[in-house]
């Protein structure tokens, strides 16, 4: 498949939003060492017929816009000397480089199940040695058909994926030309919001989760090939599976909980792990409202922390899923103000330490309630999203739960390529049990 990059676009706020160049300090969550990675992903938009202008030409318009209250995202992120922590440097004349590129073919064949090779070539792929590090980089791809494809390349010290929303939503107010740049003002304030006490002090047993441990590289993988694997999962059998665990735990499971229960036992049934190695279940969950006061509604810097669960890999593969279920929903009543603040005084007194989660992290991640589909430039919301990413929660095979069709979960899964018919007798197996079989698993 041919993909013609014409021109780099370097956008710049529609007006200087600084007289002096200056330095902007992140928070102790945005410069978690796990977190510094690259997020690809792709939105994808068919063509709207009565919506003919040039997305290119309307989205950086837009973009010029926006950048005026979001202007840290044209900045540098550099490694300060002191620490190496990170942190942004914004200078007169910055901008946010946009990639023009056109495909010729229709936008069909960037759907599921598409090359991965191609897919790829849809969003930018900075060196991650690269220093100093651009936040964001963004490709605009045009189909024959008129679709187009939006493909982005944030660094996660700028922010997660509400934050990205936050951004993003409201450069398609301003392509939209609703008349406002954004719903609520951006608020940066970082290191005053979610910095260490003075002096740190670790109060939670933070140490049940977390390890000190040099030799632990997070997202070394194995070093084997890692494929991406799709499942459509119906609501209506995943509600069966819940209540039928109801019945047997009196627990009342999410979606969340009981499917990520139901592929992580699959994957570690599938990988034949010696019964007693430590295995690991992270996911993120947001503190916006956990922490007190809770952060402003317009605060765009990461706002959650991870949550993790350590069991053994025999215990996951042998006892019924509800009690791995169990195990993922009794981690919540870990959210707590003195969570937040012993995690971000941690940080500060073991930053060079190797703090890390484990040696078998399976990262999940929900991306169903990020917003994506209120991200319309005038074409209507995305299609679908798509996410590029094989690095997350110091997992190289995270799993991420997708927007779909009603009725239906769509799950992005990634696995080496040799468990990948494994994994999917094992989900085989569950989806095809009936209502009698149900408490088996």
């Amino acid at each position: 498949m041919q993909l013609h990059r014409y021109e780099t676009a370097v956008i710049r706020p529609i007006k200087p939003p600084f007289d002096h160049d200056h330095t902007l300090s992140l928070s102790h969550l945005d410069t978690d060492r796990n977190l510094l990675v690259t997020l690809r992903y792709l939105r994808i938009y068919p063509n709207n017929r009565q919506h003919q202008s040039d997305p290119f030409h309307v989205i950086t318009a837009a973009l010029s816009a926006a950048l005026l209250p979001y202007y840290p995202l044209a900045g540098t992120l550099r490694s300060r000397p002191s620490d190496r922590r990170l942190e942004l440097h914004c200078s007169a004349g910055d901008g946010l480089p946009v990639i023009l590129a056109v495909a010729g073919a229709p936008l069909a064949v960037a759907g599921d199940g598409a090359d991965s090779s191609f897919m790829d070539q849809l969003a930018p792929n900075p060196d991650p040695g690269s220093d100093p590090i651009r936040p964001m980089i963004l490709q605009i791809t045009k189909f024959s058909c008129g679709g187009f494809v939006l493909g982005a390349s944030v660094h996660h010290a700028i922010c997660d994926g509400f934050g990205a929303t936050l951004f993003f939503s409201t450069v398609a107010e301003a392509a939209r030309g609703s008349g406002r740049v954004g719903v609520v003002d951006p608020v940066w304030d970082r290191s005053a919001l979610l910095g260490p006490r003075s002096p740190p002090h670790v109060e939670y047993p933070i140490r049940e989760f977390l390890s000190l441990d040099r030799d632990i590289s997070p997202y070394a993988g194995s070093g084997k090939r890692v494929v991406k694997e799709y499942l459509n999962v119906e609501e209506e059998w995943l509600g069966r599976v819940k209540e039928m665990w109801y019945k047997q735990s009196g627990l009342k499971f999410t979606t969340f909980e009981a499917l990520g229960a139901l592929i992580w036992s699959s994957r570690i049934k599938v990988d034949k792990l010696p019964p007693n190695e430590k295995v690991t279940f992270a996911y993120s969950i947001s503190i916006r409202n956990i922490v007190s006061p809770p952060l402003p509604a317009g605060y765009w810097g990461n706002s959650c922390v991870p949550m993790l669960v350590h069991l053994t890999a025999g215990e996951v593969a042998g006892q019924p899923v509800w009690k791995t279920a169990a195990a993922i929903k009794g981690s919540k009543q870990h959210a707590t103000a003195e969570y937040v603040a012993s995690y971000v005084d941690f940080q500060e007194l073991h930053y060079d330490e190797g703090i890390s989660g484990g040696r078998r992290v399976s990262g999940f991640t929900d991306w169903r309630h990020l917003g994506h589909s209120a991200v319309d430039f005038g074409w209507g919301g995305p299609a679908t999203v798509v996410p590029l990413s094989a690095c997350l929660l110091e997992s190289a095979e995270p799993c991420f739960f997708l927007p779909g069709k009603e009725g239906m979960v769509k799950v992005l899964v990634h696995l080496e390529e040799g468990l990948v018919l494994g994994f999917r007798g094992e989900m085989d197996k569950l989806r095809n049990m009936e209502n009698g079989l149900l408490s088996s698993i």
